[in-house]
């Protein structure tokens, strides 16, 4: 796609909205970088707020607030960030008149070189992505890992080879707005509700999802989880070869859990790739995640040695289930990236102890009975906080959960939780909402619970 002198709106100015400017400016087009959540404010401070976002060079057009109408008339092209939903009056206005509007991972795409593993799913993403990153580095020389992880795709993609790898995490927002992304090796982890606030039905977010494959050839590989019943169902439809994986039924074709063992078998072969208790990440969700990720590895011909190397070394990633300390008896674990019911399940069904749970935040309109039911008689307090505190502690009540403290901090949450835990007894943070509202982003939030666990007195 040639960009040259073509006039480009960048909808969005966070990291992916900056960083396809700066791609787009570099390969000469006229763009025009557009934030609707700004409000109009036309003194220079404003603008020179965004300008600090955006390459000292940059010389195109910024605008806030309002969308203005009359600039239709003028674009080639618009690029959406994922944050931006696509049922949005404007940009249904755009479409209709026929202006091509494509994402920030379709704008990558078309600069892309070497080979691509996109991973999706409601949970285990970032997880999943991560390991696949760290065994890809252990055989290929060039290995970059983007996208929903944090680092955006239009960011690395002019330093991809033919011999690269591009491992993507990517979220159904980034893939509503594909259209000839092909990865080599897709997977989709699992899909549980979420984000229906923005597609509004499940069959719209499972075909978000599933858009990671519709490029794919029978050439091609999607890794799948076998004991999902959404990723069975639209299995047929799905046009690569499928890779299944299970954790708690033997396959006769894929990767399986059995007796502690993670194997791999196929028409050739079996082997045992590694024993759960090698790893140093707990909870079967991330076993699952450990099985997808040795699929896209095998997939892209990653001898098993390294593989096994990368899985025992692997330390798992920040806010996911991760030990922050002990203090006087008491373990403490951020889950703060559990943002969704079914992340949170995974999260309680982790701790091996009676356990304090924190949760509560941005409502997304997420119903909360499973997660509620996963407690069994594990939970000895449910600490609320944030827009959801209400609606959680409702459900709880109905369900029968006691001891339900509803708090107005994080701070405030930490503290109930420490003058209550006994020895051996263990306070999770893990939300099972997002963070919006009270924090930038669940990584503010999870760095905030590890800074106030800290300060707690050790006696």
């Amino acid at each position: 796609m040639n960009f040259l002198g073509k006039k480009v709106l960048v909808v969005g100015a966070g990291k992916s909205g900056i960083s396809a400017i700066e791609l787009l400016s570099q390969e000469g087009a006229q763009t025009i970088l557009y934030d609707a959540n700004a409000e109009i404010n036309k003194e220079e401070t404003k603008l020179t707020e965004f300008r600090k976002k955006l390459p000292e060079n940059y010389n195109g057009d910024i605008i806030l607030g309002e969308f203005p109408s009359e600039l239709k008339s003028e674009l080639d092209m618009v690029v959406l960030s994922p944050g931006v939903p696509t049922d949005l009056d404007y940009v249904k206005d755009l479409k209709s008149v026929g202006i091509p509007i494509i994402g920030e991972v379709e704008l990558a795409y078309n600069f892309s070189k070497g080979k691509i593993a996109a991973i999706t799913g409601t949970n285990g993403k970032t997880t999943t992505t991560t390991l696949v990153g760290e065994i890809m580095k252990t055989y290929y020389k060039s290995v970059f890992v983007v996208g929903n992880i944090g680092v955006p795709y239009t960011q690395m993609v002019k330093n991809t080879e033919i011999e690269s790898v591009t491992v993507a995490e990517m979220s159904s927002f980034q893939l509503e707005t594909v259209e000839n992304f092909r990865p080599d090796v897709s997977a989709i982890l699992n899909i549980t509700p979420d984000h229906l606030n923005r597609h509004h039905t499940m069959e719209a977010y499972i075909e978000a999802k599933v858009n990671v494959t519709k490029n794919q050839t029978k050439e091609d590989t999607c890794v799948l989880n076998y004991e999902d019943s959404y990723l069975q169902n639209v299995s047929g439809g799905i046009p690569a070869t499928i890779l299944w994986f299970s954790s708690t039924r033997e396959l006769e074709s894929g990767l399986f859990l059995q007796n502690n063992q993670i194997i791999y078998r196929d028409d050739e072969k079996e082997c045992v790739v590694c024993d759960v208790n090698e790893l140093q990440i707990i909870g079967k969700h991330n076993y699952e995640n450990v099985m997808a990720a040795v699929g896209i590895a095998i997939a892209l011909k990653v001898p098993m040695e390294d593989i096994h190397k990368a899985l025992i070394e692997f330390k798992g990633v920040e806010h996911r289930i991760e030990y922050v300390t002990t203090k006087r008896g008491v373990k403490y674990y951020n889950d703060s990236k559990g943002t969704n019911p079914d992340a949170s399940i995974q999260a309680i069904k982790a701790m091996q102890t009676k356990t304090l749970l924190i949760g509560g935040g941005y409502d997304k309109d997420s119903d909360y009975d499973d997660w509620i039911k996963a407690f069994d008689d594990k939970v000895t307090y449910l600490v609320l906080l944030g827009q959801t505190r209400e609606k959680i502690a409702n459900a709880a009540k109905r369900l029968g959960v006691k001891n339900i403290v509803l708090v107005d901090s994080l701070s405030e949450a930490v503290t109930f939780c420490a003058e209550h835990a006994g020895v051996g007894e263990t306070v999770l943070l893990s939300p099972c909402c997002a963070s919006w509202g009270m924090f930038k982003d669940y990584e503010e939030r999870g760095m905030l619970f590890k800074e106030y666990v800290h300060a707690l007195k050790d006696e």
